[in-house]
C-alpha cells in the first residue's frame, strides 16, 4: 500500500514543530539560569546574512503551513512574521501545529498529482504535488528547524541529536 501524502507531511511536520517548541523550552530554561535575557535568543544568528532564530521558526511554520495549503487546494492561514519573545513563538508553533491537525487526511488525497507552481526569486518552478513535498516543502522544512537547532546549539544551549530527533513513543 503506498504512503499517503498526508503521512509523508502532517505528521512529519507535526513532529518537527513539537520537537522545536520542546528546544525553546531548554533555551528559555539555559536563559533563566545564566541571566540572559530570552530576546537575544530571538534575535541570534549565525551569519550577519542569515535570519535569526525567530526567522527561522517563521520560516518552519511558513512551509508547514503552506504545503498543506498548496497540497489541499485550500487557503493556509496567514501569520504576521511579528514574534518578538519566545512565548510569541511558541505561540505561533501551537497555531501551527492546530491548523494542521485541522486538515483532514481527505482533503491531501490525490494531491499527489496537483500541480504546484512556486515563484523562488525570478525563477518560476512547477511541480507535482508530490515531488514539491518530497524535494522542496520537507527539504526547506528541515533546513530552518536545523537552522534553529543550530542557533540554540551555537549559543550554549545543551541540547544534542536526541532533542533534535525527539522521544520516540
Amino acid at each position: 500500500m503506498p504512503v499517503s501524502m498526508y503521512r509523508l507531511s502532517v505528521p512529519v511536520f507535526v513532529r518537527g514543530l513539537t520537537v522545536l517548541s520542546a528546544l525553546l523550552e531548554k533555551a528559555e530554561a539555559h536563559a533563566a539560569d545564566n541571566g540572559i535575557a530570552t530576546e537575544v535568543l530571538v534575535n541570534s544568528r549565525l551569519a550577519p546574512d542569515m535570519l535569526p532564530l525567530s526567522g527561522q521558526i517563521q520560516r518552519v511554520s511558513d512551509t508547514a503551513k503552506n504545503a498543506l495549503g498548496r497540497l489541499s487546494g485550500k487557503p493556509a492561514p496567514s501569520f504576521p512574521d511579528t514574534e518578538t519573545t519566545m512565548a510569541e513563538l511558541k505561540a505561533r508553533i501551537e497555531k501551527t501545529i492546530a491548523y494542521l491537525q485541522s486538515v483532514p487526511a481527505a482533503d491531501l488525497e490525490g494531491s499527489e498529482g496537483r500541480e504546484v507552481k512556486l515563484n523562488v526569486g525570478s525563477l518560476g518552478v512547477t511541480f507535482t504535488g508530490e515531488s514539491y513535498l518530497l524535494e522542496f516543502a520537507l527539504p526547506n522544512f528541515f533546513f530552518h528547524v536545523t537552522t534553529a537547532y543550530d542557533i540554540l546549539r551555537h549559543d550554549g544551549i545543551e541540547i544534542g541529536k536526541r532533542d533534535y530527533l525527539g522521544p520516540y513513543a
